[in-house]
C-alpha cells in the first residue's frame, strides 16, 4: 500500500485553458504541491504570467501557446512536453467558455438562437476537449499509464435556462468522459483512467456581468440560483481544489468514468 495515497510531487500536469480564474487556481495548487505544471492556452501574456507567479513560490512550471482545436499544434506540444519532462502523468482538460449568442435570454426564444455561435461553443466545449484527449492520450499510452479529468458543469447534469449551446456542449463532455473510460481501459489496461469535475456555479470573468449588477449586488438570475443552492452562496476557487486533488492522486486509482460534482447541493436539491 501506497504510504500517501494523496502523494502527487513530481507528476507531469497539463492543464488547457490554464490561466482562466479556475484554471489558474488549479495550476498554482498542483505545482504547490509538487507537480510540474505545463499551462496550454492561447494568450501567451497571460500563460507567461501565470508561470512567473508559480516560479516566483518555488513550484516548477511552463507555458506553451495552444489551441486546443488546432491537433498539429497540439502535437507540436506533446513533442515539447516529452522533450522537457520526458512523459505526461496527467491531463485537465479546462478549456472551455461561452458566447452571447449560444444563449438564449428571457426576452428571446429557441428561434432566436444563432447556430454559428452554437457550433463555436461546441467546437470549444466538445472538440476542445476530444482533440487534446486524442492527442495527449496517445503520450500516455505510450509511456504505459495516464489519467485524463476533464471539467463538466452544472449545466451538464441538469438543463438550465438561458444557456443552451453551453450546456448541451457540456453534456457531450460528460458523456465523451464516461465512454473513454471504458476506451482506454479495455483497449490499454487498468493504468489509465477518465473522469470529470463538474463545478455548480462559481463568480468567473466570463459569467460576472450574468451574476453581478454593476454595483457588485447579485442579478435576479444569481438569486434564482442561490434560492436552489443548499449553502446560498457561489462556490469559490479554492474549493474545487481538494476535489482535484483526488482525482490527480493514485487515491483515486480505481475511480474511473465517474463525475465529481462540486456544488454545494445544487444538483442534490430541489424544493
Amino acid at each position: 500500500m501506497t504510504e500517501n495515497l494523496f502523494h502527487v510531487k513530481d507528476k507531469v500536469v497539463l492543464i488547457t485553458g490554464g490561466y482562466g480564474i479556475l484554471g489558474a487556481d488549479m495550476a498554482q495548487y498542483l505545482a504547490k504541491q509538487g507537480c510540474k505544471v505545463v499551462v496550454l492556452g492561447r494568450n501567451e501574456e497571460k500563460g507567461n504570467e501565470l508561470v512567473a507567479k508559480i516560479k516566483a513560490t518555488g513550484g516548477e512550471a511552463m507555458f506553451l501557446v495552444c489551441d486546443v482545436l488546432n491537433k498539429e499544434m497540439l502535437e507540436q506540444n506533446r513533442e515539447d512536453i516529452i522533450k522537457a519532462y520526458g512523459r505526461i502523468d496527467v491531463l485537465i482538460n479546462a478549456a472551455g467558455g461561452n458566447m452571447p449568442g449560444a444563449a438564449i435570454a428571457p426576452d428571446k426564444t429557441i428561434f432566436d438562437l444563432e447556430i454559428d455561435a452554437f457550433r463555436k461553443v461546441v467546437d470549444l466545449n466538445l472538440f476542445g476537449t476530444v482533440i487534446p484527449t486524442m492527442v495527449f492520450a496517445k503520450a500516455m499510452v505510450d509511456g504505459g499509464a495516464g489519467n485524463i479529468i476533464n471539467i463538466a458543469s452544472e449545466s451538464a447534469l441538469r438543463p438550465l435556462t438561458r444557456v443552451a449551446g453551453y450546456g448541451a456542449a457540456k453534456a457531450a463532455v460528460t458523456n465523451f468522459t464516461k465512454y473513454m473510460a471504458g476506451e482506454l481501459a479495455l483497449k490499454f489496461g487498468e493504468n489509465f483512467r477518465v473522469n470529470a469535475l463538474a463545478p455548480g456555479f462559481f463568480i468567473t470573468t466570463q459569467n460576472k456581468d450574468l451574476l453581478l449588477n454593476p454595483d457588485g449586488s447579485y442579478t435576479d438570475r444569481s438569486k434564482t440560483i442561490l434560492a436552489h443552492t443548499p449553502y446560498r452562496r457561489f462556490g469559490k476557487a479554492d474549493e474545487l481544489l481538494g476535489s482535484l486533488h483526488y482525482l490527480v492522486a493514485d487515491a483515486s486509482k480505481f475511480v474511473s468514468g465517474t463525475v465529481l460534482v462540486v456544488d454545494g447541493g445544487f444538483d442534490a436539491f430541489s424544493i
